[in-house]
């Protein structure tokens, strides 16, 4: 059973961080591209970030030179670093994994699916970053 469960959310003062992290299980991690992805109730699901063997890293434009994204595959576990953070960060964030390639994503646009391209999902974890 595929399993991704997300943790280190929380509550940061703006020009703070948080580093999340995605456990997965049930698959093998190298072959699965692994998403962040973020979403507000009643908000459309909007790409963070995303990794694969075989392409790299994607990172939506909105985080770049903020967020990095790492792994530990010896752990099957995939970190989401945040530095910097803005009150328009708070989000749910939530983690996803598709067989092999990021679906949905181009070094151009970044995201650009519709919140449904990855078949796994975790749970979410809260982030809040106050003012």
């Amino acid at each position: 059973e595929v399993q991704l469960v997300e943790s280190g959310g929380g509550l940061v003062q703006a020009g703070g961080s948080l580093r999340l992290s995605c456990a997965a299980s049930g698959f093998t991690f190298d072959d699965y591209a692994i998403g962040w992805f973020r979403q507000a109730p009643g908000k459309e699901r909007e790409g963070v970030s995303c990794i694969s063997s075989s392409e790299g890293t994607y990172y939506q434009s909105s985080v770049k030179g903020r967020f990095t994204v790492s792994s530990d595959n010896a752990k099957n576990t995939l970190y989401l670093q945040m530095n910097n953070l803005k009150p328009e960060y708070t989000d749910v964030y939530y983690c996803a994994a598709t067989f092999r390639i990021c679906r949905g994503w181009s070094d151009t646009y970044g995201y650009r699916g519709d919140g449904y391209d990855f078949e796994y999902w975790g749970q979410g974890t809260q982030v809040t970053v106050s003012s």
